[in-house]
């Protein structure tokens, strides 16, 4: 089995900072693309960010420049540093991760159970 815990969610005041966690746990071989997905209130979940193992990024264009990715392959641990935060930036922040897995040899695709963030104006 392989778990993803996400953490770090919480309530801050528009012009605020927070930074989510998620670490991936279980049988794992390797992890490869990590990525963060968020859906708001009312809407459909969206893509936020994603990092290779090798560290390259890609953001929603809407992001860029306030939110940042990262990752720490050792603790199969990935994270988002979100600036300046908006209340429209409120909603359930997923983690998602690509993971190989070798019962049987494959990638497979899991999620997190979701953080909750809020943005109060």
């Amino acid at each position: 089995q392989v778990q993803l815990v996400e953490s770090g969610g919480g309530l801050v005041q528009a012009g605020g900072a927070l930074r989510l966690s998620c670490a991936a746990s279980g049988h794992i071989f390797m992890v490869n693309g990590m990525a963060w997905y968020r859906q708001s209130p009312g809407k459909e979940r969206e893509f936020v960010a994603t990092i290779y193992r090798g560290g390259t990024t890609t953001y929603a264009d809407s992001l860029k420049g306030r939110f940042t990715i990262s990752r720490d392959n050792a603790k199969n641990t990935v994270y988002l540093q979100m600036n300046a935060l908006k209340p429209e930036d409120t909603g359930v922040y997923y983690c998602n991760a690509k993971i190989v897995r070798d019962d049987p040899w494959s990638e497979y695709d899991y999620w997190g159970q979701g953080t909750q963030v809020t943005v109060s104006s």
